[in-house]
């Protein structure tokens, strides 16, 4: 049999040892920019605490196999044996004999798309002997006997950060496609990756800040957040959006949309296609949006009542002067969501009913099956976050986006590593993936609050949490609630989302979109990707009542207008942003949004 070999082209020596050379240069910018903080006496005490965390849970993975003779046995046998077919199946092709591959990557797995990976005996042995040993890891972590449920989470988490590390198409000399790029370019596009590494260290103060997209082709306000309205209340924490109306009449009742303040609110408002909030002007809502500040270290002492208060209920009352109605629908996006339901308890204990139906949006109010996030969540490491707060007042935005891209490393993280860095090729123009960049802080207080009664306490759904003196009861909650969960969502997994319906004292319509998080709430009916489910209460166990539910075609989004409008159908002449009450204080999207971490 002839091995196959990567056609290589000519090399020009006289251009790789420039370009050689260019790269260092390169690489001692990127070092020196890495370097700087740590000049300065700032390291990122941080990294350290990660280095531990990960290293103390795989050593109790590692304890309970190798304390046991036996167990250590198994284990080495396991992997051994694999290996051991693997080197005979690549001598048998060496001799020219077909065999069948010991292991296959998942076929949705594109880092070993290129032939090579597959035709040329090397490359092969080297991703069939990636896969065989990360699989390796993660048995070990799944039949570790002795560890709890959430070391075991921890374990599975890490294994794939280092797996998707490791992988040998992260590396030149391991990756056919690089190899055959490197030498064609003679270098160049190691250059210019190295320059854009440099670049992207410096953007990010000595960390790392990895480009997914072009952001030279986004603008806010122009191509992004571009639905027409005006900011119409501003405090410390938020400013008030009123879009203008695109409809004669409009439904009497508002809707105010609470978003998450651990990203900008513009996700709900991405561009003309893809924006739900002007979709739902269009049906004849108005629509009053929260845009949260991007706070700094005056926002320390900011807790989850302050945002309640200073958010929340400050919309309410500036709806209220704008329109001269009291009562209102309310929506509720993520962690938006969780702050509406704490508000929605929080009012129904002072009697409060403003508030006359809910929408949540991908949103846990029992974090019992909470997503992969839940790793990030113990004592230990919760104690890490709120002494890195306390320093500066506030959680670093980047902390957030980071924690989100390693819940899909192979989809969020390396390919852009790869592609940046390796490649030397700038991204595509992604507006999803510029939102996702565009990160915000979080105040210290309101984040330890979160972290420790919501992920590690779970006192919500228990009845437990206090906001000052009132304790909260989601049982007293009786409005009508509308809960949209989405399938593959592994921040709010459709199981989480599904039995937090039950803590409502209310009828709760559940519905369940395709796709995950984001993809699956911003699905609009022009340009459809996903289909949706609905069978009314979330009754019984989660699979069974997707086996019972009737599977729609398309948008939810109609659905969900048709649910609001059964409410409250009364319409009433088309209003103006600010109702002549209350002056413009800045064109939408406003200031607030435009803050950078």
């Amino acid at each position: 049999m002839t091995v196959e070999k990567i056609a290589t082209p000519i090399v020009d020596v006289e251009s790789m040892s420039r370009n050689a050379g260019r790269f260092v240069e390169e690489f001692g910018r990127a070092a020196a920019a890495y370097a700087k903080p740590f000049e300065a006496g700032k390291p990122d005490a941080g990294m350290a605490d990660g280095v531990v965390e990960v290293v103390r849970t795989l050593g109790t993975v590692a304890e309970r196999w190798f304390a046991d003779p036996q167990k250590a046995t198994e284990a080495q046998t396991l992997i051994g044996g694999q290996f051991l077919a693997l080197w005979g199946s690549t001598l048998q092709r060496m001799q020219g004999e077909t065999v069948t591959p010991v292991v296959l990557p998942d076929p949705r797995d594109k880092r070993f798309a290129a032939p090579e990976w597959s035709s040329n005996p090397m490359f092969d042995f080297l991703k069939q002997g990636y896969l065989i040993t990360t699989r390796w890891a993660e048995i070990l972590v799944d039949e570790a006997e002795g560890i709890d449920d959430h070391t075991r989470a921890k374990a599975r988490f890490y294994v794939r950060q280092l797996a998707s590390a490791l992988s040998p198409s992260n590396f030149v000399l391991t990756n056919p496609e690089l190899i055959r790029d490197t030498l064609r370019e003679n270098g160049a596009n190691l250059v210019r990756g190295m320059a854009m590494l440099a670049e992207d260290v410096e953007a990010g103060r000595g960390e790392l800040r990895l480009r997914q997209t072009d952001p030279g082709r986004f603008e806010i306000g122009v191509n992004m957040a571009s639905t027409p309205g005006e900011v119409i209340f501003r405090n410390d924490l938020i400013e008030l959006i009123q879009y203008a109306p695109q409809t004669e009449t409009v439904l009497k009742r508002p809707l105010l949309i609470v978003p998450p303040w651990i990203n900008k609110f513009y996700i709900l408002d991405l561009n003309k296609d893809k924006s739900f909030i002007n979709w739902a002007v269009q049906q004849g809502l108005t629509v009053f949006v929260i845009s949260w500040v991007n706070p700094d270290e005056r926002h320390a002492g900011k807790d989850f009542e302050s945002y309640m208060r200073e958010g929340i209920f400050a919309a309410l009352d500036t709806i209220e002067a704008a329109t001269g109605e009291r009562k209102v629908t309310a929506a509720g996006y993520c962690v938006g969501g969780t702050l509406l339901g704490v508000s929605l308890a929080y009012m129904a204990a002072t009697g409060d009913d403003r508030i006359e139906s809910a929408t949540f949006l991908t949103t846990q109010v029992d974090f019992t099956h909470a997503g992969d996030l839940k790793v990030f969540v113990d004592e230990q490491q919760i104690q890490a976050v709120e002494a890195s707060m306390q320093a500066k007042g506030y959680l670093d935005g980047s902390k957030m986006a980071n924690a989100f891209n390693m819940l899909r490393p192979n989809d969020l993280i390396w390919p852009y590593v790869v592609n940046n860095y390796l490649k030397g090729k700038a991204p595509l123009p992604f507006d999803l993936l510029y939102w996702n960049s565009d990160a915000t802080r979080m105040p210290a207080a309101n984040h330890s609050f979160y972290l420790r009664n919501c992920y590690l306490e779970n006192r919500l759904s228990r009845g437990e949490m206090r906001l000052g003196t009132v304790r909260l009861d989601l049982s007293q909650v009786t409005i009508p609630v509308f809960n949209l969960a989405t399938r593959e969502d592994h921040i709010a997994p459709a199981l989480s989302v599904f039995e937090g319906c039950r803590s409502f004292g209310g009828p709760v319509d559940y519905v369940l979109a395709g796709s995950g998080h984001i993809a699956g709430v911003v699905n609009p009916p022009a340009k459809p990707k996903y289909q949706y489910w609905t069978g009314g209460p979330a009754q019984g166990d989660l699979a069974d009542w997707i086996k019972a539910a009737t599977e729609h075609p398309g948008s939810w989004w109609p659905y969900w207008f048709s649910w609001i409008e059964a409410q409250a159908p009364e319409r009433v002449p088309a209003r103006e942003p600010g109702g002549g009450a209350l002056p413009s204080l800045a064109p939408a999207p406003g200031t607030y949004v435009r803050m950078k971490a």
